[in-house]
C-alpha cells in the first residue's frame, strides 16, 4: 500500500504536547497553496448559485470559515486559508478566517452558530454528519485509489442529500493520509503479539476502544495532545498515526532501539468542511465539493512526497495471511460499531463496493454482511 504522508513542519511540532492528528490537516493548506482557477463550466455553476441567492452582479457573497489550526493566525492552515480567500475575491467571494487552537472549541463555535463553516478532522466531524464521518472507518479504505474513486463517487448529484444531516452539511472532504501501527517493539507485528500491551486509544472514539479490546490489548484514553508523548515515554506501546508524525513528533523516540512502523494503514485520515445548511444553497455546495474533488492529485503527490523520508529499516513487514487477519478484525469491528449506530450503513456499503471494484477477490466480496 502506498505510504502517505505531508511536508514536515518540524518548527510547529516540537513539543510533544501537540496533536498528532492535525498536523495531517496541513495538507489542507499545502493543496489550496496555489493559485485557484476555475473552469468555465464552474463559472457557470458559480452564476447559477449566486443567482439561486438572489445576490446581484458584483454583489460579494460573505461567509465566516472557522479553521482547526495549532498555531493560530501564524500557522500553515491559516496561512494558506488566507491565500485561498484572496484568490476568491476575485469571484466575489469574500471569506472571513478564524484560527483555533482548540478543535473543540471550534466544534462548538459551529453549533452556537458563530462560524458559518468549519475545517475539522473526519473524527470530529462524525458529530454532525455520520454518512461522511464514517470515511474514517477503521480499514475501509486501503489505499488512496480507493479514497480517490469514494471522492468522485461522493460529487455525484444523487448523494447530494447524504451530504446533509440535521441543519448540518459537508461541503469538501480532504484525504489526510493513512494511519499507520507505530510499536516500540518489532515482535508486535501480528495481532495475537498485541494482546496484553497498552495501545493508545483517542478518548472521543469508542471505535478505537473496541478494537483494541477485542485484540486482548489494554487501550488507553488519550487526548490528541497527550498520545504522543505517551508513546514516546513507554507509557503506552502501540500508537495509531499518520507518518508525519515520525518526524514532526520524534516518534522515532518511541521507537528507538527496536521499534517500527507496521508496514499496513488501519485508516485513511480525512479533513472535512461542515457548514450550516441554511448558508449555503445546493448549488453552491456541489461547486465547492467538485473543487475538492479536483484537486485529488495535488493532494496524492503532496502525500507521498515524505514516505521516503522515514528510514526503511523501521518499516515492519506483514505476511498475507497476517494481513488478511487485520482485515477480519477491522470488518468486525466496523460491522459492531455500525450495528450501534456509530459508523452509517450506507457509507460502508459503498466502500465495500469500492474495495470490491477494485480487488474483487476479497473474501468479503462474496457475502453481503457489509
Amino acid at each position: 500500500p502506498p505510504r502517505s504522508t505531508l511536508f514536515p513542519y518540524t518548527t510547529l511540532f516540537r513539543s510533544g504536547t501537540f496533536r498528532y492528528l492535525c498536523s495531517a490537516l496541513l495538507l489542507v493548506a499545502a493543496t489550496h497553496s496555489s493559485a485557484l482557477a476555475l473552469t468555465d463550466k464552474q463559472k457557470t455553476q458559480l452564476k447559477q448559485a449566486r443567482q439561486s441567492m438572489g445576490l446581484a452582479d458584483g454583489e460579494m457573497l460573505k461567509r465566516h470559515i472557522c479553521l482547526w489550526d495549532l498555531s493560530g493566525r501564524s500557522g500553515p492552515i491559516y496561512n494558506g486559508a488566507t491565500n485561498l480567500r484572496i484568490d476568491l475575491l476575485r469571484y466575489n467571494i469574500d471569506i472571513s478566517l478564524e484560527a483555533f487552537t482548540n478543535e473543540g472549541v471550534l466544534v462548538a463555535s459551529l453549533k452556537n452558530g458563530h462560524c458559518d463553516a468549519a475545517l475539522m478532522s473526519g473524527f470530529r466531524a462524525r458529530h454532525f454528519n455520520r454518512f461522511t464521518g464514517s470515511i474514517d472507518a477503521l480499514g475501509a479504505l486501503p489505499t488512496l485509489e480507493h479514497v480517490n474513486v469514494l471522492l468522485r463517487t461522493l460529487a455525484h448529484p444523487q448523494l447530494a442529500e447524504k451530504m446533509a444531516s440535521n441543519k448540518y452539511q459537508t461541503l469538501a472532504i480532504t484525504p489526510a493520509g493513512a494511519a499507520y501501527l507505530f510499536v516500540n517493539d518489532r515482535a508486535l507485528n501480528s495481532l495475537s503479539k498485541v494482546a496484553g500491551k497498552k495501545v493508545a486509544v483517542l478518548d472521543f472514539d469508542p471505535g478505537q476502544s473496541k478494537l483494541v479490546t477485542h485484540i486482548g490489548a489494554t487501550p488507553v484514553a488519550s487526548t490528541l495532545a497527550t498520545a504522543p508523548s505517551q508513546f514516546n515515554n513507554g507509557s503506552v506501546d502501540v500508537l495509531p498515526a499518520p507518518l508525519i508524525a515520525y518526524q514532526a513528533l520524534e516518534l522515532y523516540k518511541g521507537m528507538e532501539p527496536n521499534g517500527g512502523i507496521v508496514d499496513y494503514p488501519i485508516v485513511q485520515l480525512t479533513a472535512q468542511l461542515i457548514a450550516h445548511a441554511d448558508r449555503f444553497p445546493p448549488a453552491f455546495s456541489a461547486l465547492i465539493r467538485e473543487i475538492a474533488t479536483d484537486s485529488f492529485q495535488a493532494v496524492q503527490s503532496t502525500l507521498k512526497k515524505e514516505a521516503d523520508r522515514i528510514p526503511s529499516h523501521w518499516w515492519i513487514s506483514l505476511p498475507e495471511d497476517e494481513k488478511q487477519n487485520y482485515n477480519s478484525l477491522m470488518r468486525d469491528a466496523r460491522i459492531k460499531l455500525r450495528d450501534s449506530e456509530y459508523y452509517d450503513p450506507t457509507m460502508l456499503n459503498i466502500m465495500k463496493r469500492i474495495r470490491c471494484s477494485l480487488e474483487a477477490g476479497r473474501p468479503e466480496c462474496s457475502q453481503s454482511i457489509e
